[in-house]
């Protein structure tokens, strides 16, 4: 896997603190940092996300790509998945994830309760890379919410 970030700023006083990721998968991202009033140099110009809002957000991706792959693979009819991260950062540097929580709403018909709750126990303990990693740094929850879908 490869990936290269590129910094989008230029020379001057108002430089900003933009990046450019281009994964090894041909797509883009773009990464900012937030405005920084007392040293405006030093600050980003909020025109896109955070590189930990990234993080966040590639350890949510992960997830449910998992919870909906093991719903599928059982053939439970799962109509709609999105988890809903939460996070407590560090107060000094590095600032890492200290804890984080997961709430996931699933949308289906007829999804047993124990059949959800086992593929985010299934994602969290054997398949998501990025929530293992993470998890050596931060306390990880998860909670559900079961929708069903009309007939």
């Amino acid at each position: 896997m490869e990936c290269t970030v590129s910094w989008t700023g230029t020379t001057g006083a108002r430089s900003g603190m933009g990046f450019l990721a281009e994964t090894g998968s041909g797509h883009v991202l773009m990464m900012d940092g937030a405005p920084d009033e007392a040293r405006p140099e030093n600050g980003g110009r909020n025109l896109a996300p955070r590189p930990m809002e990234t993080v966040l957000a590639g350890t949510g991706g992960c997830t449910a790509y998992d919870v909906v792959l093991i719903l599928k693979r059982g053939r439970h009819d799962v109509r709609a998945c999105s988890v809903k991260l939460s996070a407590d950062r560090a107060a000094t540097d590095p600032k890492v994830f200290t804890k984080i929580h997961m709430h996931f709403t699933v949308r289906g018909r007829g999804l047993p309760a124990a059949a959800v709750e086992r593929a985010i126990a299934m994602s969290h303990e054997k398949y998501c890379s990025a929530s293992a990693m993470l998890a050596h740094m931060a306390a990880m929850t998860t909670s559900f919410d079961l929708v069903e879908e009309p007939a």
